[in-house]
Parts: structure tokens; sequence; C-alpha cells
């Protein structure tokens, strides 16, 4: 049988590495010669230096390209490997005293196999590490140059000499564009292209002069048609308006992007003119994005999407300051573009950009501004702090002040490739953090609309969503600052491999299965405890306490086993967690001793249930209804309606009264008083009759009347009756007080009240008299009480004073 055995499971592991090869064959491996010379090209290419920019950045897309195939290939590998390490550790290590022959062969054979499948594996990492290698290289080398031309200071660009030169070397730029359409015009064989293509080109040319001359003149009539005759939007108006608003941008783009189409159907742009129609989507896109943030946030409208508080004379300079800051950024990626293919000179460079930074830095300063004035009224109260919001608003506006004045300063003295990456960099980075305040106001309308409001108040769905956006444009703030696409996926590429801490890797995956196992984990834990709470435990014995604690235990062992089940399908090793762990129990055992000591004690709780939910206590003289058991603590609402919070360990290691506790049976005891001389007999009957007739009391046990004994006032006797319910203690004990009160009326007994006799020495005093020697005080006021004897008073020729302190002033 064993021999049968082993015989299979070399089938089986021959079977699986063929099956992976012929998988593996679906893809084409890696030429390797191609990749030889590709890397030749670029290590020549890094150490002569000399490549333009653009050359760079071909390279580097074709190093990015072939290191994504080798990774594919290494993981195409892998599995065969994996397969037959597996099957290696199957068998286990070779016993001291040798194996049998067929075992052996059968290792030999897997060994030969893993060696041949890590080939592959082993060529293809070793190409992926010089890929990425390269790679970094070209991006070191890139960033040196950049830092170069920002940081290197040029011509100074107020030297009129440089002026014209720059004029004329600009002109000749667009110049050479023109030309580059004439000379296709001139050949007849582009000639009768443009012919056939004439038809395309007109039909794309009209919809071009369309969208650019009339789509934004209709979304403007369409929004002042949805907004007028109403004095409040609702919110999925308002969505429905701000969303139309976006037509603003959208059409003119699709009329450049026909536009570009049009010219692309004629075949006349040359490489220049490439250059141009490439460059001309992002153009339009920052100039209309900045016209239309303008709009949005500075708005002319007398019921606004987005409320400033500023003056019309103000919102009017802001909606001016957009459309100039979008216009200079359009004209800096058109001249960057340019410069970078035309070769312009260094002095053509330092006053085209000059020129382009100082305006924007001068309307990039007076947004701030105004952005500064909006901040300061963002106040929860009148003269409060500024809200959260109004915090970043104020930051961001005293920011572009301050960039506006260091970047014209710094092109003034012939920085101006730094003054413009820092003011232009700014000012995208300005407008992304507009577009994403407007994009929360959007989430809370949507919210509100979802919900059926008309409010501005946000939900925590809301900032949570807000704060999503936020993260996801992270991105974009790299690209408003000279990242690049590349440069993104490297990075991205990094985060999805993992994070390392020891031998624990977290990547993106891991984590997100890990949230996504542990909610499904914990939305049945919640599911089970509905269905044992409603379904199950109401037709068991169990009192509600025990239900509570079931449904709790139930809840605790679900959230641990969901959390357990998440972190072992995420691949993180509970062996790590478990050293976490030790080491965080030495500080719980220095510091987290009381959260301990209360978490155990709601443990105990649970389980033993001394104490449960509804029950009234009375621990360290705190007294009322448990209202709810935690792990940490017990809530009790007192009979003053208010709720006191008591750690779990005082209810296990304190004295803790229970007056409900098994059941709600309880006694209560009335004290009275009668006057001296009455029956007590008869005074015994009256009381027992009226604790029988009550309904509350019960009649086994028989209530009981006890004749405490003689007091100083009064002859003193104790109505103790058994409860049907405890809870009415004090009901019961009124009703007995107030019958008890009626009857005596009836029947002529005295209920009497404490009295003194009050002795004065030497009352003569009072009177003006000269007292006599040895003669003994009168009493002057005597107050006797008519169901008790009035004590004798002692012979006051043995008192110091009646008041006991020798001054005789009876006080």
């Amino acid at each position: 049988m064993r021999p049968l055995i082993r015989f299979l499971s070399v089938a089986v592991t021959v079977l699986t590495v063929w099956v992976t090869a012929v998988w593996a064959q679906g893809a084409l491996p890696p030429d390797y010669g191609e990749w030889r010379r590709v890397a030749d090209r670029a290590a020549e290419a890094i150490d002569n230096d000399r490549a333009s920019e653009a050359a760079m950045d071909t390279l580097r897309d074709q190093l990015s390209l072939w290191s994504e195939e080798f990774s594919d290939e290494s993981s195409r590998s892998r599995i065969s490997v994996t397969t037959l390490e597996a099957q290696l550790e199957r068998l286990g290590p070779v016993p001291e005293g040798g194996e049998a022959e067929d075992v052996a062969e059968e290792r030999r054979q897997l060994e030969l196999s893993l060696s041949e499948a890590k080939a592959p594996v082993r060529r293809a990492e070793l190409a992926l590490t010089e890929a990425q290698e390269l790679i970094r290289s070209i991006d070191v080398l890139l960033r040196e140059r950049h830092t170069q031309i920002l940081l290197e200071p040029g011509p100074f660009p107020l030297n009129p000499d440089l002026w014209w030169p720059a004029a004329r070397e600009l002109s000749d730029s667009f110049r050479l564009i023109a030309l580059e359409f004439q000379t296709g015009w001139v050949h007849e064989k582009q000639r009768n292209e443009l012919r056939k293509s004439l038809p395309r080109m007109l039909f794309f040319l009209a919809i071009a002069f369309v969208l650019l001359t009339r789509g934004m003149r209709w979304t403007e009539r369409a929004l002042q048609s949805m907004i007028r005759d109403r004095v409040h939007l609702s919110a999925t108006r308002w969505i429905a308006v701000f969303c139309l608003s976006y037509g603003q941008v959208v059409l003119p783009m699709l009329g450049v992007f026909a536009f570009s189409k049009a010219v692309y159907a004629t075949d006349l742009p040359g490489l220049r003119g490439d250059v141009v129609l490439s460059i001309l989507p992002l153009m339009t896109f920052e100039l209309l994005t900045a016209r239309w943030l303008g709009e949005r946030v500075f708005s002319r409208n007398e019921r606004p999407l987005l409320l400033v508080n500023l003056t019309e004379a103000e919102k009017r300079k802001g909606r001016r300051a957009s459309t100039v800051l979008g216009a200079m950024l359009a004209l800096s990626s058109l001249f960057v573009e340019l410069a970078r293919y035309e070769s312009w000179t260094r002095g053509t460079e330092a006053v085209v950009f000059f020129v382009t930074t100082v305006v924007a830095a001068y309307f990039l300063g007076l947004l701030g501004r105004l952005v500064s004035s909006h901040a300061g009224s963002m106040r929860a109260e009148e003269d409060g702090p500024l809200t959260a919001i109004g915090q970043l608003i104020s930051l961001l506006g005293r920011y572009t002040v301050l960039v506006s004045l260091i970047g014209g300063v710094l092109a003034t003295i012939g920085l101006t490739r730094g003054a413009s990456y820092l003011v232009f960099s700014s000012t995208r980075t300005v407008f992304l953090v507009a577009f994403l305040l407007v994009a929360q106001r959007v989430i809370q309308k949507i919210f509100s609309a979802l919900n059926g409001r008309d409010d501005d108040e946000s939900p925590l769905a809301a900032v949570l969503a807000g704060i999503g956006i936020v993260i996801l444009s992270l991105p974009v703030f790299l690209m408003c600052w000279g990242a690049q696409v590349s440069d993104l996926q490297q990075i991205w590429r990094n985060i999805s491999d993992g994070l390392q801490f020891g031998d624990l890797i977290l990547s993106p995956e891991n984590i997100l299965l890990l949230i996504v196992v542990y909610a499904f984990g914990h939305a049945v834990t919640r599911l089970s405890q509905s269905f044992l709470r409603d379904n199950i435990l109401p037709k068991t014995r169990l009192d509600a306490g025990g239900q509570t604690a079931v449904v709790s235990g139930a809840g605790y062992i679900g959230i641990f086993l969901a959390a357990l089940i998440a972190l072992t399908v995420a691949g993180i090793n509970l062996g790590n967690i478990a050293l976490f762990a030790g080491a965080l129990s030495v500080g719980i055992g220095f510091g987290l001793q009381n959260i301990v000591s209360n978490f155990v004690s709601g443990i105990i709780l649970l389980i033993e249930r001394p104490v449960s939910e509804g029950d009234w206590i009375d621990v360290n003289g705190q007294m009322g209804y448990v209202r709810d058991i935690s792990v940490r603590s017990t809530r009790i609402e007192t009979f003053d309606r208010t709720d006191v919070v008591i750690p779990n360990s005082d209810l296990i290691s304190g004295t803790v009264t229970n007056y409900t506790r098994g059941n709600t049976v309880g006694r209560v005891i009335v004290p009275v008083g009668v006057a001296y001389g009455t029956d007590t007999r008869w005074v015994e009957g009256i009381l027992r009759e009226i604790a029988e007739a009550h309904p509350m009391v019960l009649a086994n046990p028989a209530p009981a009347v006890v004749f405490q004994g003689f007091g100083a006032d009064s002859l003193n006797f104790e109505i103790r009756a058994i409860l049907r319910d405890v809870n009415w203690m004090l009901t019961v004990k009124s009703d007995l007080n107030h019958e008890i009160a009626r009857r005596f009326v009836e029947e002529g007994i005295e209920i009497p009240f404490a009295q003194r006799d009050i002795w004065l020495r030497n009352p003569e005093t009072l009177r003006g008299e000269a007292p006599a020697a040895n003669k003994p005080a009168k009493p002057v006021a005597q107050s006797s009480t008519p169901v008790s004897a009035t004590p004798t008073p002692p012979d006051l020729d043995d008192m110091d004073g009646a008041d006991g302190d020798g001054d005789g002033d009876g006080r």
C-alpha cells in the first residue's frame, strides 16, 4: 500500500509541474537577448549623462515594461517551485538510519525538479533587480537635473537687452509651427490626403465650433432656469445644479478634443504642432477648471452654491484672479514644453518665465488675501475660535500670500525656473484644496438627499467619505509638485509589496482582506445575537438578566473569533501577536491594573450573574436599579433618576445588597409610637388589623407587630410585614402610615411628641432682684406633658448650672 501511495504522490507532482509548464507556455518567456541590449543602452546613457530628458523618459518607460514582464515571469514560475517545496516538506527530513530506496529516489527526483524550476525564477528575479536598479538610477539622474535647473541662477530678467531677443525667439517658435502646416499644405500628396479626410475634418470642426462657442452659454442658461424663482434649493436640486455647472468645463473640453481630431485629420501638423496639440487638452483643463472653481467659490448669484462671506466687489476680484491664474497655468505648461523642444536660450527662458511667474504671483497673493478674509468669519461663535475648516482655509490663505512674495522675489533676482515651480505648484495645490472643499460640500448634500433632509449637517459617513477622497487625492498632490506617473507607479508597487516589520508583512491587499473578513464576522455576530435575543432565548426559562448575559457572551466570543479568523486569513502570524501581547502584558500589569480588574470582574458578573439588569441593589451607599452591565462597569439608575457608573470590581470585591435577586418578595418595617398609659394589647391588635388589610401584604407568613420597648417619649411598636413586591415598599409604608393615623384618631389613641421641662437658675435676676444666699431657684416656666411623667429636676444646690456650663445662664 505504501509504495502505491508514493507512486501516486510522484505522479501528482509530475502532473502538477507539467500543467504549470503548459500554463506558463501560454505566455511567452521574456526575450533576454533583447533585454540585454536595452539594459546596456540604459547603462551607457546613465554613465554618459548626455541623453535629453525626453530620451531618458522613453528609456525609463521601456525599463518599466521590462520590469513588469520579469515580475510576471517570476510569479508564473514560482507556482511550480511552491508545489515542489510543499512536496519535499511533506516527505520530511531524512531519518538518521536512512530511508527506503523508493523514498530516496522520490526525494532525488523532487530535488532535481525543484532545481530546474528555480532556474527561470532566479533568472527573472535577477533581471528584475537589474531593471529596478536602472530605473532608480535614471530617477536619481533626472531628479538631479531638475534640481540643478530649479536652483541654478539665470540672467537678470529685468535686463532690457534680453526682452527683444526673447520676444523674437518666442515668435519664431510659433512661426515655425505655422510653417509646418504651410509645408504640409504645399505637398500634393498631403493635399490629396486632406481632400479624402475633408468630411471627417469638417465634422469634428463643426462639433468643436458649436461646443466652444455655445457650450458655456447653454450651461449658464440651464443653471439660471433651475434656480430661478426658488427661494430655497432642496438637496436633490442642489446636486443637480452643481453637476450641471460642471458642463462649463466638460463641453469646452469636448470641443477642444474635437478640434484636435479635426487638425490631426488634416495630417498637416509637424513635430512642433504635435507638441502644441498634445499639450492643448491640459491647457484647456487648467484654464476652465480654474474659471469654474472661481465661479463656484466666488459665485455671482444671489443664492450661491457655496456661501462665502465677502462683498460683491471682493467676489468679482476672486473670479478674475482665478481666471488669470488658470490662464497663467496654461501658458506655463505650454512654455515648458516649447522650451524643452526648442532649446531656448537662458535669456529667453528667464524673460518668459519671469512674466508668467510675476503675474501669477500677484493674483495668487490677491486670492490668498480674499481667502484669509473669508476664513476670519468662520467661527462657531461670534467671539470664539475659528472652526477646523476655518483654520485650514486661513492657513491656506497665509501660505498663498507668503508664496506670492517669495516667488516674486526669486523671479526678480534671476531664479525664474525655481520661482515658476514654486508659484505654479502652489497654485495647483490651492485649486486642488478648493476642489476638495467643494467635493466635501457635495458629499454632504448627497447624504442629506439620501436621508430626505435639506440641511447641511454632516453625518459620520459623509465625514469618512470626505477623508477617503482626501486620501485618494494624495497622488494628485504629488503630481502638482512634479511627480511623474512612473514615480507614482513605483510608490504603489512598493506599497503593494507591503511594509515588513520583522516577519510581519503588511500590504494593502492584506489590510483590505483583514477589514473585509472582520466586518463580515462582526455582521454575522450581531445577526446571531439578534437571533438569540429575539427567537431562541425568549423560549427558554432564563430570566432577563441571564438572557442578557448569554447575548453579551455570544457577542464577545463572536468578535474574538472574527478577529482571529481575519488575522489568519490575512496571513498574519499569530506568534508575532503573541510576542507583542506578552510584551504588552508587562505594561498592563503596571499601568492598567484597574482596567484589567474591572474587565475580569465584568466577565465574572456576566457568568455568575450575582447582579442582573433590573435588580434593585445597594452598593457603597448607592441604591438604585441596575440598567446596564458592561465589561468594565455597571450602570445603575438611582431613585433620583440619575445614572451612577460603578466599576465592576466594586461589585465583586465589595458588599452588595440585592433586594430583588431571585424574587421580588421583601419585608417592610413601619415604626410607630403611642403615649404612655395606652393599652399595649389594644394598640397591637389595631396595628395587626391595619397590616393584614393591605392587599400588598402576604397572609403567609402573616404580618407581625412587635412591642419594641419604652422610649423616652413613647411606647414604641413596629409593624413587620412581607410584601409581594418589595419595589412597592415606600408606597406600602405610606399607605400603612395613613391608615394608622386615621385609626388612632378614631380610637382616641395619642401619638406623643418629644417635650422637656426647662428650669432657670436664679430667676430673680430676670426681675432685677438681688439673689438670696443659698436660696434655690424657682421654676418660672414649666411645660408638662400629659402623656408622660415629667422628670424630676435635680437639686439645684448640687448643680453648677442647669445648662451644665457653670454660668447659670440657662443657655
